[in-house]
């Protein structure tokens, strides 16, 4: 404030011949262009800083769209016009116009334009002020950095515009349109990114965790290929029938680099989700955070995409969002500890702490959903019950544990928001392992797919004793016999299932089913039957009977309307939307 009077009283002597010399003071609160690019290492930081500028109608983690638009999970909150997300969930009424889709646009190119401007220091000044081998790492991971954010639009909104740095300093932002190149070529662009990342990145990195090195650009590039091998999002063009082998190859070449790398599964799947230990070597790249009392700041650096997540009554601030579908909890249903691929979803069931029960469970539900009469993530001082529900005739009783913290380790608030120091996985290593399951399984080699599912089974099979004891007897899980990958078709089903089960709740599961050409059958099914979900006799869910995924249309999100008008008829609309 004094220094904001200073420059009223100033302004008010303005017609003194010492006018100029205050015109021509650098304004304070503002970095000096020149000052700032002569800073490379600080212009780096910038660009990882903005990984986690995230909001709950920006949240960089895609939670809205990868969860809600599958049939994980449900909107949750105060009700259907609690936020602009309802649509996300039901597609029949997706438009261009919600201003979450637009905020997330301009904010994914706010980061690249932090990576633009990063590049420009390190070509600028980078040997000069760091050496040339720093020099090349820090610019291997700003291609990094800008490979993330043009991912995530890309999977967002399929037709973007490529900004790079010769576009950001010929400032022709206004120029490029976003049908310049294809789906494809778009890709191959984005693999750009990474392969100068992985190029010049070392193996290891010892900074606690938050730098990207070559592992992770490995996983990012296996993540590329994986995407467009299965064709060109559109279900016309997607599915086993559209494989490119020579891209699921790359998947393989570039998942045996995380394989044979520093990082492994966690031994407790529940300790993926406990901030203790958010730097495992579960955690192949994250998005870091931090609490106040780390870092003694108002808020710490907390995962704000997560801020409407908590559980209703359980934090001060739990706006209980994120809800998961019946269809999920029916999902981890066993007989024999196999999935019940075909029975499933034939009846509405849910375990009830201390109410015997034939049906067996996969011990992941305990670690993934929240349920009435178990603890919450784990703590039997903090049970759930019915009452742990905001709008339970809307949205069901269920809630998400993966994105919280532990209730007793405290809580970040103030006034009505709250958010938690969880890191945002972009690559957890079963992910990728998954991913090269995948890969191996459409290039026929089953045997070593089934090997990398039977570990991560048993992992699940052995994370019941140390958190979830309380489950034990609910849990059943068993490896898969080699019958089950006697041929693609079957492998691929308990590939695409222990997908589900190890990643729910994770952001990526609608993703899956386009990436799959499956979509609209696995969608539409679900809106007919889970619009009949029932707890205890209460009924919820009854808007799904408005809800309708249309391929063709719905595979992307449009392209939002601000975006379209800012600089008219330069982009164009996603095919279907108007």
């Amino acid at each position: 404030m004094k220094s904001i009077k200073i420059y009223i009283l100033l302004a008010l002597t303005s017609l003194l011949p010492s006018c100029n010399d205050f015109i021509n003071e650098p304004p304070t609160g503002v970095i000096d262009g020149d000052l700032a690019y002569s800073q490379p290492d600080k212009m780096v930081n910038a660009a990882y800083a903005s990984l986690g500028d995230c909001w709950f109608e920006y949240p960089f983690n895609l939670w809205p769209y990868g969860d809600l638009g599958s049939d994980d999970c449900l909107k949750g909150g105060g009700g259907t016009t609690d936020t602009g997300y309802h649509p996300m969930e039901i597609w029949s009424t997706l438009t261009s116009t919600p201003g979450e889709l637009d905020q997330l646009w301009y904010r994914l190119y706010c980061n690249i334009s932090r990576c633009n401007r990063a590049l420009k220091a390190l070509d600028e000044h980078g040997v000069e002020k760091l050496g040339e081998k720093t020099a090349a790492q820090r610019t291997g991971e700003v291609h990094f950095l800008r490979g993330h954010s043009y991912f995530k639009l890309l999977t967002m909104f399929r037709q973007i515009p490529w900004i790079d740095k010769a576009v950001f300093e010929q400032s022709s932002h206004e120029q490029v349109r976003n049908d310049q190149y294809t789906y494809e070529e778009l890709f191959k662009l984005v693999i750009g990114e990474f392969e100068a990342a992985y190029n010049s990145l070392p193996m290891v990195v010892d900074d606690g965790g938050g730098r990207a090195n070559k592992v992770a650009a490995a996983a990012y590039l296996a993540k590329c290929y994986l995407t467009i091998a299965w064709g060109n999002g559109y279900e016309s063009g997607t599915g086993v029938n559209f494989i490119n082998e020579e891209y699921m190859k790359k998947v393989i070449e570039y998942t045996a680099v995380v394989k044979d790398s520093q990082y492994d599964y966690l031994e407790d799947f529940g300790d993926i989700f406990l901030p203790e230990y958010k730097n495992s070597k579960e955690s192949v790249f994250a998005v870091q955070t931090s609490s106040y009392t780390e870092d003694n700041t108002r808020f710490g650096r907390a995962n704000w995409s997560n801020t409407l997540n908590g559980c209703w009554g359980m934090w001060s601030c739990g706006w209980d969002f994120h809800k998961p579908s019946q269809n999920l909890v029916n999902a981890y249903k066993t007989v024999n500890g196999l999935p019940m691929f075909d029975s499933y979803n034939s009846s509405i069931d849910y375990p009830v702490n201390g109410k015997t029960t034939t049906q067996k469970w996969d011990p992941r539900l305990f670690h993934t959903v929240g349920m009435p009469s178990f603890p919450y993530k784990y703590e039997s001082e903090w049970m759930m019950t019915m009452d742990n529900s905001r709008t339970p005739h809307t949205y069901g009783y269920y809630t998400s544990l993966k994105d919280v913290p532990q209730r007793s380790k405290g809580e970040t608030f103030e006034g009505s928001w709250q958010a938690f120091a969880m890191n945002d996985y972009i690559f957890r290593y079963t992910d990728v392992m998954l991913m090269r399951a995948e890969a191996l399984i459409e290039l026929g080699q089953l045997n070593e797919a089934r090997n990398i599912i039977n570990n991560i089974r048993e992992r699940a099979a052995n994370s019941i004793d140390k958190h979830i004891g309380y489950a034990k007897d609910f849990c059943e899980i068993a490896p898969y016999p080699e019958s089950y990958f006697s041929d693609k078709s079957k492998a691929r089903e308990c590939l695409r299932w222990e997908r589900r089960l190890e990643m729910a709740m994770e952001s990526s599961r609608y993703f899956d089913l386009r990436r799959w050409g499956i979509a609209s059958e696995i969608l539409n099914n679900y809106f007919s039957s889970e619009k009949n979900s029932e707890y205890e006799g209460t009924k919820y869910g009854q808007y799904y009977q408005d809800a309708h995924y249309t391929p063709e249309k719905n595979e992307f999100y449009p392209v939002p309307y601000n975006q379209l008008y800012y600089v008219p008829n330069l982009y164009k609309q996603n095919k279907g939307y108007n």
